[in-house]
């Protein structure tokens, strides 16, 4: 007997879009399961640099993912790698650095997808943040949407998360990252960037988190029967 096909609601966008804020209280809210995938990149990203594998390895590098055990908690978001607790550490500069790098090998990618269809369907009910997450890793989700924000929004996030965290922070420096960021998502080979064609665009700049959930919630509820949600 197979089992039901997830349901999912993809939130895709770039770096300091919202999509972590948004997607764990839209979660919270439906009572669904909140997967960050880009905690998985940056989680592989963290143990290549801990074995001092250069991201750009692309052959090593997927080897560790296939071989690495990668477990999201999906009520408290905490984040392993082979038994190791990397919510915090992955969350550095430097893994901010090579995490693109990493996320642009083809092979790292499918294996990347085969963890992230493997927890939906475990689950079964998923809100799943990322970079492909409409366009290639559940084309079939009941939502998907693609946050975007002003390239000012988004620094201003990123410089007040960082040092929020106690971090030394230089704004530009922050901006050239993130403008490479963007560059390297947007323009690498395999699933870039981009939304999906059915995808509802969600501007965040200048709104509060429960303002962007409100309005995706109503656009869940507009698609899921009332009693199907919780």
């Amino acid at each position: 007997m197979t089992s039901p096909r997830p349901q999912v609601v993809a939130l895709d966008g770039p770096a300091g879009s919202g999509k972590s804020t948004v997607a764990k209280q839209l979660a919270q809210r439906l009572g669904w399961a909140h997967l960050d995938t880009g905690a998985m990149y940056r989680a592989v990203t963290w143990q290549a640099m801990q074995r001092g594998i250069p991201p750009g390895d692309g052959a090593a590098v997927a080897a560790l993912a296939e071989a690495a055990h990668i477990e999201l908690d999906p009520g408290t978001g905490r984040v392993t790698i082979d038994g190791a607790d990397v919510t915090a550490p992955i969350r550095t500069q430097a893994v901010d650095a090579g995490v693109s790098v990493v996320a642009a090998i083809a092979e790292v990618r499918r294996v990347m997808r085969r963890h992230q269809r493997a927890f939906a369907s475990r689950v079964g009910r998923v809100v799943a943040e990322g970079r492909d997450m409409g366009t290639r890793v559940f084309p079939d989700a009941i939502l998907k949407v693609f946050l975007v924000a002003t390239v000012e929004e988004r620094v201003r996030r990123r410089v007040a998360e960082l040092r929020a965290k106690g971090a030394g922070v230089d704004p530009e420096a922050v901006r050239k990252a993130l403008v490479e960021r963007d560059r390297q998502d947007a323009s690498r080979d395999e699933d870039p960037l981009r939304p999906a064609g059915d995808a509802v665009e969600v501007d965040t700049t200048g709104r509060t988190p429960a303002q962007v959930v409100d309005q995706i919630l109503a656009l869940v509820t507009s698609r899921v029967l009332p009693s199907e949600t919780a």
